[in-house]
């Protein structure tokens, strides 16, 4: 073979490698939000927050109002998750539940509910115990943490409102989960 000779894959190589560096690239400028794939469905998984302000959030977010709910939704995350037909708290749980107490200790006047969910294994009745006994373990943390009980509702939704839709192990990993929800300004 002489040099001349072109190999009929290298053009069609070479388009994906600088397709792949391109959107890549763009990619990278689109967001600050970390998202890995799943091994098992290579879908996203949300990662763990840092927990408040300590990288490059700043109080108030990109247009977001200090303490509005959008503040705390972005700056310091709203939801933890549980492993399966559990509610003790995960290790990675801790540092964004400080992080809620932190942001609600500089906003007194706020109240919160505690919204606990499950995946849709299970009957309905057990899902809703569970989902209560999430929500009560994050309360019981955010007291231990210095926020008044008066300021912290609880309640269930069981699997009936999935923020995932999916019967396989990375929806059902989104849906064991405790949601913070702003509910007013006192």
């Amino acid at each position: 073979m002489n040099g001349s000779t072109r190999h009929p894959s290298r053009p069609l190589a070479t388009a994906c490698v600088l397709a792949l560096l391109l959107s890549a690239g763009s990619l990278s400028a689109c967001s600050h939000r970390s998202v890995a794939t799943s091994a098992a469905d290579g879908g996203p998984v949300a990662m763990p927050s840092t927990g408040g302000y300590g990288d490059d959030r700043v109080a108030g977010g990109a247009g977001s109002a200090p303490g509005s709910a959008e503040d705390f939704r972005i700056n310091v995350g709203d939801r933890v998750y549980f492993d399966l037909d559990s509610y003790q708290l995960r290790a990675d749980a801790y540092p964004q539940l400080d992080a809620q107490a932190a942001w609600l200790r500089r906003y007194p006047e706020i109240t919160v509910r505690i919204e606990g969910n499950a995946d849709e294994r299970g009957t309905r009745e057990y899902n809703l115990a569970l989902g209560a006994r999430r929500a009560e373990a994050v309360r019981t943390y955010l007291i231990g943490r210095g926020i008044p009980a008066s300021r912290i509702d609880t309640i269930s939704f069981g699997k009936e409102r999935p923020i995932a839709q999916g019967s396989n192990e990375a929806a059902f990993a989104q849906n064991r989960n405790a949601h913070t929800a702003i509910v007013n300004q006192r």
